[in-house]
This record gives C-alpha cells, sequence and structure tokens, in this order.
C-alpha cells in the first residue's frame, strides 16, 4: 500500500481548527474600559 496523502482533508481540518480558534478569541476578548468621569456626567445633568 501506497501512502497518500489527503489533501482536502487536511485542508478541512485546517480551516475548522482555524475556525474554532477565532470563535475562542472573539468570545474571550474582553472590551476596552473608557474611563468616566462620573463627576462631570453629574454636572452636565445638573446644568440641565
Amino acid at each position: 500500500m501506497g501512502y497518500t496523502k489527503l489533501i482536502r482533508k487536511s485542508k478541512r481540518n485546517k480551516t475548522i481548527a482555524k475556525t474554532r480558534v477565532t470563535t475562542i478569541q472573539r468570545l474571550s476578548a474582553k472590551p476596552v474600559i473608557k474611563k468616566v468621569d462620573v463627576e462631570a456626567i453629574k454636572a452636565e445633568f445638573a446644568a440641565k
């Protein structure tokens, strides 16, 4: 028996792994927390 590499299957496996990694990274990514000046917002509402 000769050894033949299934190119299609390896390509599929690589794409599945890549999409899995990207989805895990997307779900585990934390959004950037912006520093909010609470006192300035309170003063703005008090002015209205």
